[in-house]
């Protein structure tokens, strides 16, 4: 065979040629020949040992997110296995690349009923792009090599299950990675008959707006030009906040639930959608779209174009590039009435969250300890958002820029997302200021992986909005009219449980520990859990909004307006009257 290398340490070096520089995991027996490969290249990768395998999972996801680069975890054979299956489940539905390394018993002991044997390969069809069992050590290398080329090339998850002999023996050293070698694809280029076409529509129309989503990240600069030479108000969806500055006059926010007022608003009164880079199922599945509008898609994935909607000018194309095109095209737009509409109704909308945000009542609310997360925030920092209410008030009040990352979980909305999502970011982005924001619900479930924090001496903010309750939950039950049942939660000193676990935990109750607080924080050399006793006060509902003469009775509009403190908030048909716009 001439000169040989471990298996295992082969499948290392394919990993080091993608680039791949955490990898997590818990051990088990299953899997002891790839950790005995990490150990041997611990100088090259670092192996990051979570307390749960779910959390790796989400940590690897989220990497993936906030890079765009693969990420890796791993779990044993049977339960190490199964607990991956929310973070792969949140890569698969939001679109990016991981690869998963599945434990399995040694190829002498498989189909004999082993212990923890199971048939792993059926168990991940469904969240998978690839999905192979390793036969032979020679093949071990080739395996995750073309693994991690599938993933990137479908944006998904790629699974290789590993029988854990294969892993110990030696091969060949004629192996071969193809990471030095990978090419990223060329984007489409915008077919200039259809720009045409698309810029006719936009010029006929009244009230055209951009629906922006993950397919603008890394465009700020022409989705700004665009909205600002053709006068276009822009809805982004949730997963690409921060790609344009939140102080932008025409940033409406994000649309239906998890969403502000103004972006629902711009939605619903529009009458030309140019859809970039965006697959929006609540489009259809709550019927937020009109029959009548027309729709404008960019997408650089042909299968997207007219999934959700009818679809008037398809524009196979690069969003950068479109984007471009469109205002290399046109002439400037310097006036449109519903863009001044829509501008002046974000501003009344801004007022209206800078007076929660400055309130310093008590119990305290959740603008108060916002206003302190935007207060210490570098400009530069990480958000890994939680799934629940917080999702829903991060999206409202952190004031990002293009320079600032924001990850959560969209599509697939897995609470627990926030603690591993955080541990990847301060790994990646050790410069970088990085904040965990989540529910106590959230955090509760995940909890144990501030040990990992710890572990790795990762000054992490982890900031609890401790309610005792399933706040989101407990808003579908009063808007489906049922009797709350399940969704109030016994609560937890869980800055004693920080401490207990060594990082440094703060109970705050009172506008002036608020302050303390993250004055604390933002110094601190290791992870911090702030527990903010917060009042639990449903955020206002910006898909059900009663606040316009034409659709609301005097009492609901009186009402909703003192429930949410909204006495000054005015729904876009003030502005809309205003500024004459047809």
């Amino acid at each position: 065979m001439g000169e040989t290398i471990n298996a295992g340490i082969a499948m290392m070096k394919v990993l080091e040629d993608w680039d791949v520089q955490q990898v997590y995991g818990i051990p088990g027996g299953s899997i002891n020949s790839t950790m005995e490969a990490l150990r041997v290249e611990k100088e090259k990768i670092d192996y990051i040992q979570v307390r749960h395998e779910e959390v790796g999972a989400f940590a690897a996801t989220a990497h993936a997110k906030l890079t765009g680069k693969i990420g890796v975890c791993f779990g044993s054979a049977g339960p190490g296995a199964t607990h991956l299956f929310n973070g792969l489940y949140d890569a698969q539905m939001d679109h990016v690349p991981v690869l998963a390394l599945i434990g399995q018993v040694g190829t002498g002991d498989m189909n004999w009923d082993s212990f923890q044997e199971m048939n792993e390969n059926p168990m991940f069809v469904d969240v998978s792009v690839y999905n192979r069992t390793v036969m032979t050590a020679e093949s071990l290398p080739h395996v995750v090599d073309e693994a991690i080329r599938r993933a990137y090339k479908e944006n998904g998850v790629a699974v290789v299950t590993i029988p854990n002999d294969l892993g110990k023996q030696e091969i060949s050293t004629d192996f071969w990675s193809s990471g030095h070698s990978y090419v990223q694809p060329l984007l489409p280029e915008p077919n200039e008959q259809l720009i045409g076409q698309a810029l006719e529509l936009i010029k006929q129309a009244k009230r055209p707006i951009i629906f922006a989503g993950i397919g603008v990240k890394g465009a700020t600069e022409e989705l700004i030009s665009l909205s600002k030479h053709l006068k276009l108000p822009v809805v982004m969806s949730s997963i690409s906040k921060g790609t344009i500055p939140d102080d932008f006059e025409a940033n409406m926010g994000s649309a239906y639930r998890v969403a502000t007022k103004p972006g629902n608003e711009t939605l619903e009164a529009a009458d030309l959608i140019v859809m970039i880079g965006a697959d929006f199922p609540f489009g259809r599945t709550k019927n937020l779209f009109k029959s009548q509008v027309k729709f404008i898609q960019i997408d650089i994935d042909a299968a997207k174009i007219g999934k959700r909607h009818n679809v008037d000018v398809p524009l196979l194309s690069d969003a950068k590039k479109a984007m471009k095109q469109l205002v290399a095209q046109s002439d400037e737009i310097t006036h449109r009435r519903f863009y001044d509409a829509c501008v002046a109704n974000m501003k009344n909308w801004r007022a209206y969250l800078q007076q929660l945000a400055d309130k310093t009542t008590e119990p305290l609310e959740v603008g108060s300890v916002f206003k302190q997360i935007n207060r210490i925030t570098t400009g530069n920092d990480v958000f890994a958002v939680d799934v629940g209410d917080v999702t829903m008030n991060s999206l409202r009040f952190l004031n990002m820029n293009p320079n600032q990352k924001f990850t959560t979980s969209a599509l697939f909305a897995t609470m627990g997302y926030g603690i591993g999502a955080a541990i990847a970011g301060k790994l990646t982005y050790p410069e970088r200021q990085v904040f965990n924001l989540a529910g106590d619900g959230a955090f509760a479930m995940v909890m144990q992986d501030v040990l990992t924090q710890v572990k790795e001496k990762l000054p992490i903010i982890n900031v609890v909005f401790s309610n005792e309750s399933f706040d989101f939950i407990k808003d579908e039950q009063e808007d489906e009219k049922q009797k709350f049942y399940g969704v109030d939660l016994q609560g937890a000193d869980f800055a004693m449980i920080a401490n207990g676990m060594g990082a440094m935990g703060i109970s705050v109750k009172t506008h002036q520990e608020l302050i303390t607080a993250f004055d604390k924080a933002v110094v601190a050399d290791g992870p911090v859990v702030i527990d903010v006793k917060i009042r639990a006060n449903r955020p206002l509902p910006a898909e059900d909004l009663q606040l316009d003469p034409a659709t609301n009775s005097a009492t609901e509009i009186t009402e909703f307006k003192r429930r949410y403190e909204a006495e000054a908030l005015q729904p876009i048909s003030v502005y809309l009257n205003e500024f004459e716009v047809e």
